[in-house]
């Protein structure tokens, strides 16, 4: 920690409020709040920190669950389309009208609370309290977790302290008149995750007729699961279970049509085979497991999956805000840290891309080094020292 540090740091946080939950926006905030925590209280120090959000946002359950104050401000979603007229929908303008009251609101939070910094993570609930940041003359660290700034983050760039982004290739699509405060820290990465066991997946799971002779395949389509990956995956079920043990999670409304779909496996192979809605605690020991993962290329994923070094087969969300998932996996494979699949998303194809990891130790291996080099596992101390350097001037 920096001796400029005070013994008490007031942080405000703001971010969330999309992502339909998958906490794009939230985990990396909780994470860098973690290590402040963390750092400050290796040398005696204390956090006193306040998160901005939305009612009905991931942020609202998260923040007060671990213990953090929380208050919302009035927000403005911006529905994107490539249609201007679209744009200009009723729906658009009058959440457009609220901008300025949350502004106002948050501009009382942030001069009651004076924070040494504010940090933004992105969201549309990040706007308001950005710019009350500005208006407060607090310091502001903005964090892009994807390869291209979000809209909200591209709206508080000119008035950031530091914008820290979390690949090399972001710098270069930053607008000149800011790339002077980037950093490159990473996305922070909860730190369970980087600590799991293989053998207790395994015991956890019940994985007891798995093959550990064969690779494990861990599928995921999020935490409500994603139609389309259950869809390939249930088009080449057998052929990838005669080739590896496969850890399937579908989300919980997926799980009883897939379970009769699978039904007809012969013993051996429905052995190899563990489908499950949700896969929560056991996650770090799944990833461990894991020789190879098939998901979507959300940041968060990207970011952990980077981190340990996961040979993965992306297939983005193709109505990502502005179409990130893809620009996400497209950035990985084209250094060959993963292998994307942007057109032809049938069985088919996933067979012939996952097949030839699974049978390719080699491969497998260096498409992991590839990752690897990718991946910043220090990215949430990055950005704390990012944090308590703007605030120290």
């Amino acid at each position: 920690m920096t001796t400029d540090a005070p013994r008490t740091f007031r942080l405000i946080v703001t971010g969330g409020g999309t992502g339909g939950g998958t906490g794009g926006h939230t985990y990396p905030a909780l994470t860098a709040i973690r290590t402040v925590q963390a750092r400050l209280a290796a040398s005696g120090g204390t956090l006193d920190v306040l998160w901005i959000g939305t009612p009905d946002g991931l942020e609202a359950r998260i923040a007060p669950a671990e213990g953090i104050h929380f208050t919302t401000v009035a927000t403005g979603k911006i529905r994107r389309s490539n249609n201007p007229l679209k744009m200009a929908s009723p729906a658009n303008i009058r959440d457009m009208a609220r901008v300025p009251l949350g502004v106002a609101q948050a501009r009382k939070i942030v001069a009651g609370f004076r924070p040494d910094v504010v940090l933004a993570t992105g969201g549309y609930v990040a706007v308001p309290a950005g710019i009350a940041a500005r208006m407060c003359k607090r310091p502001l660290v903005l964090h892009e977790q994807t390869v291209r700034l979000g809209l909200a983050n591209r709206k508080l760039a000119g008035s950031a302290t530091r914008i820290a982004v979390s690949s090399e290739s972001t710098l270069r699509l930053l607008p000149e008149a800011v790339r002077g405060a980037a950093v490159v820290t990473g996305n922070p990465v909860r730190p369970e995750v980087l600590t799991g066991h293989a053998d207790k997946a395994v015991t956890a799971l019940g994985l007891g007729g798995f093959d550990r002779q064969l690779p494990t395949l861990y599928v995921t389509g999020g935490a409500q699961g994603a139609q389309q990956i259950n869809q390939v995956v249930a088009g080449a079920l057998s052929w990838l279970l005669e080739r590896a043990n496969i850890i399937h999670q579908c989300g919980p409304a997926n799980v009883d049509a897939l379970r009769q779909h699978a039904a007809g496996l012969p013993a051996e192979l429905a052995a190899r085979y563990y489908l499950t809605g949700f896969v929560d605690a056991e996650l770090p020991d799944v990833l461990a497991l894991a020789d190879v993962v098939v998901s979507r290329s959300g940041a968060g994923t990207l970011a952990e999956l980077t981190a340990l070094g996961k040979p993965a087969v992306f297939i983005p969300l193709a109505s990502s805000a502005g179409n990130e998932q893809a620009h996400n996996a497209r950035h990985l494979a084209e250094s060959g840290a993963a292998v994307a699949l942007l057109d032809d998303v049938t069985a088919g194809a996933l067979r012939d891309t996952v097949g030839s990891l699974l049978t390719d130790p080699a491969r497998r291996e260096a498409m992991a080094e590839a990752a690897r080099a990718h991946g910043r596992p220090d990215a949430a101390d990055r950005l704390v020292d990012v944090l308590l350097s703007a605030a120290s001037g």
